[in-house]
């Protein structure tokens, strides 16, 4: 087997050079084949992804060492492939990784024993996880749209120039989108499903009144908030929140049960909307880009199409 490590050298874990050289250190025994590829620009974690699931299937392992743009760029380059990923959480957020490894306080050395890279015994499961498809990119974590695009916006132009901040470049960023109203417009037409019963209906408006839209695959970003935190990765389902414009007064009750999880259609009732999703269209009307974000990584469409893709990535977990 080849285990291929890409490395994104400016992501967040300061020791992810000692870390990388000790599992080097454990592969030489082993017949398995450990290749590092370093990435120096965007779009280099996909091409490399792609390139080796091409050459060697399922014979390879992508493992990601980097934050959650490393893993949204490998997820679309082995998209539909049979190559498996990987995570070690290097980045700064790893929200995606707070999913698979089911916790806010992720500690990377655990993760890496856990797969058992330190004494060269590997083990893990694949289990085949959902992707969003939004206008045939894809995305493994969290789409969002409105207040959270704009604080993930200013949260990494803070991280960039202060990065020994780290995820609390996000809660710094809250502050001055909070000083200015919290009401956007969008508009959407949305195909959910209700899961206790089966039944699928339709969710249409035009020109909403928004603070913030999240159709999630998984459950954290912006550095551990949680709109979805009961979301499955394999449930050919998309768990979607939509909450209503509001005030200062009526957001600043809201932020710590958002962070924490506990926001729902009960715990803020008339002020959001969720639910569970398989597909839909989102559009601004008057032609304008959506505030909108996938994996962190901003896009600039005026018009959207999404669906969630059943079992379209191979993932390795920890074997229990």
């Amino acid at each position: 087997m080849k285990y291929v490590f890409v490395i994104n050298p400016i992501a967040g874990n300061d020791n992810k050079a000692k870390i990388i050289a000790r599992i080097k250190s454990t592969f030489r025994p082993l017949d398995d084949e450990m290749i590092l590829e370093e990435t120096e620009c965007q779009g280099d974690a996909k091409r490399i992804a792609s390139e080796y699931a091409q050459k060697y299937g399922s014979d390879c392992i992508i493992v990601s060492c980097g934050g959650d743009g490393t893993v949204h760029e490998i997820a679309n380059g082995l998209a539909g492939t049979d190559t498996p990923l990987m995570v070690l959480p290097l980045g700064t957020g790893n929200d995606f990784a707070k999913k698979i490894y089911g916790t806010k306080d992720i500690n990377v050395e655990n993760v890496i024993k856990a797969f058992g890279f330190y004494n060269g015994k590997l083990k893990y499961k694949i289990k085949p996880i959902d992707l969003i498809d939004y206008n045939g990119e894809k995305c493994i974590n969290v789409m969002s749209f409105g207040l959270d695009t704009i604080v993930e916006t200013i949260g990494k132009r803070i991280k960039d120039k202060h990065p020994f901040i780290g995820h609390q470049a996000y809660n710094i960023a809250i502050v001055p989108v909070l000083m200015k109203p919290l009401h956007y417009t969008i508009s959407f037409d949305l195909n959910c499903v209700d899961k206790k019963t089966g039944e699928e209906y339709q969710l249409h408006e035009e020109e909403r009144d928004y603070a913030l839209f999240a159709v999630c695959n998984a459950s954290y970003y912006g550095g551990g908030f949680q709109p979805a935190p009961d979301a499955v990765l394999d449930d050919g389902l998309l768990d979607f929140v939509i909450v209503n414009g509001l005030s200062l007064p009526q957001a600043l009750p809201l932020i710590p049960q958002y962070s924490a999880g506990t926001l729902n259609s009960e715990t803020g009732k008339g002020k959001l909307v969720d639910g569970y999703v398989k597909s839909g269209k989102i559009w601004m009307s008057d032609g304008s880009a959506l505030l909108g974000n996938c994996d962190g990584e901003n896009f600039d469409y005026s018009e959207l199409d999404f669906k969630v893709e059943e079992k379209a990535l191979k993932l390795c977990v920890i074997n229990d």
